[in-house]
């Protein structure tokens, strides 16, 4: 560490942590080597997950639940125990409330269809309300948009300030006798902004709304405790948690999944089947139709293996001193301006900017000559460039991974771009 982050605290031992992640070894354009700045759309992956993938692959690739070989018992015990890992990563009261799915795009839009097809009291028709906000992921607008062209429900949202966070000043009128779901970001993706969940919470209560979360952007960065949450519904993904591409997570209360109706018909959902009707399997299976993905949900297992053994709070105190330490280093940069919180405090990792009218494409493709990794566009989140007038934005966005030292490439390669074009 450097004289300039002698100021820094809370930091983990990123020199042997980044050994474990073998793409941050990677050297691009002309030597440089990579300065990964992108986790908030995926991170990078320890060997330990790396390791529990090909070890599946390898020794115990079979189907689950069906076989009563040995190699299919044990690749169902090694997805059963991932379920098992992910309940006690999120402090869920029962194991058969976690829900394994493709990612959290598929999550919440499971959450909206079990309430299109529900009965009383549950059912969104059009008589009902839909509450959302406008800093949501596009995963958190479409699916409820949908739901609402196809029953009718009247579909409302929380706007935003100046300062990138919700204006909750008209809560008892975007959240009414008639609301039933209400379904907000924790931390949002591009303005990083987190939520605050209990005054939120508190007003569904009120009028006996139901509660849906998307956690993406907080479960691989802080505790995610849902029974501390109270909400009925939390979504999140295991690519941006260290794990692998295609497996999300769907928690949901155990009394709510055996009354919602599944999503997806096939394998393993049923009970029994004739050709005149079916019955359904008991949740989480109820909701997981088909051959399930096995070895991503053994990586991600491997991966709350992986972010357990650091701790939760140690990685969320990490995070805090190199937002800290950003946020400050980037209000240096002339003609910069950060869209969303200007200070550390009830943000996340994630930091959106533009610089002066340089095009964010622009500042991203110079970066990259750079060898430093950062996205670039509206983040699924273009509501929220509507909203303060941009095409886009840069994002820079920080992991256990990321060091002082990055951010202080990034200034400089931002300086580089400034000129770059004069």
């Amino acid at each position: 560490m450097t004289s300039a982050h002698q100021g820094l605290t809370g930091l983990l031992d990123t020199e042997a942590i980044r050994k474990d992640f073998p793409l941050l070894d990677r050297v691009v354009h002309d030597g440089k080597k990579i300065v990964y700045l992108d986790s908030a759309a995926t991170s990078q992956k320890p060997r330990q997950v790396l390791d529990a993938l090909n070890q599946y692959y390898e020794r115990h690739n079979a189907n689950v639940h069906r076989g009563v070989y040995t190699v299919a018992e044990e690749a169902t015990a090694l997805y059963e125990g991932a379920r098992d890992k992910i309940a006690a990563f999120i402090n869920a009261p029962s194991r058969d409330e976690v829900i394994f799915t493709k990612n959290a795009s598929e999550s919440l839009n499971l959450v909206a269809n079990m309430l299109g097809w529900a009965d009383e009291p549950y059912r969104v028709d059009h008589e009902t309300e839909i509450a959302i906000t406008e800093m949501e992921h596009h995963s958190n607008i479409v699916p409820w948009q949908l739901l609402s062209q196809r029953t009718g429900a009247k579909l409302k949202w929380f706007g935003l300030t100046d300062d990138g966070r919700l204006d909750l000043s008209n809560i008892e009128e975007v959240i009414t006798e008639k609301t039933k779901i209400v379904s907000f970001t924790l931390v949002s993706n591009l303005l990083g902004t987190i939520n605050p969940v209990e005054t939120i919470i508190r007003r569904a209560q009120e009028v006996g709304a139901l509660v849906c979360i998307d956690a993406s952007q907080a479960a691989p960065h802080m505790v995610l405790d849902v029974q501390a949450l109270q909400a009925d519904f939390v979504a999140f993904t295991g690519h941006k948690m260290c794990g692998p591409t295609g497996i999300g997570v769907l928690w949901g209360r155990q009394e709510l999944l055996e009354d919602l109706p599944p999503f997806l018909g096939g394998g393993e959902m049923i009970e029994t089947v004739s050709m005149h009707s079916s019955t359904y399997a008991p949740a989480p299976h109820k909701f997981e139709a088909g051959t399930p993905p096995i070895a991503q949900a053994v990586g991600l297992g491997a991966a709350v293996d992986y972010l357990s053994a650091i701790g939760m709070e140690n990685i969320a105190r990490h995070e805090h001193a190199i937002t800290e330490y950003a946020v400050r280093r980037l209000q240096e940069v002339p003609d910069l301006r950060i869209i969303g919180p200007t200070t550390a405090e009830d943000r996340g990792a994630a930091i959106s900017f533009t610089l002066g009218d340089i095009h964010p494409h622009d500042v991203g493709q110079v970066l990259d000559e750079q060898g430093i990794a950062v996205r670039v566009g509206h983040h699924c989140a273009r509501p929220v460039c509507l909203r303060y007038g941009i095409p886009a934005t840069t994002r820079a966005s920080f992991y256990l991974y990321s060091t002082p030292a990055e951010v202080d490439a990034l200034v400089e390669g931002l300086e580089h771009v400034r000129n770059f074009f004069g």
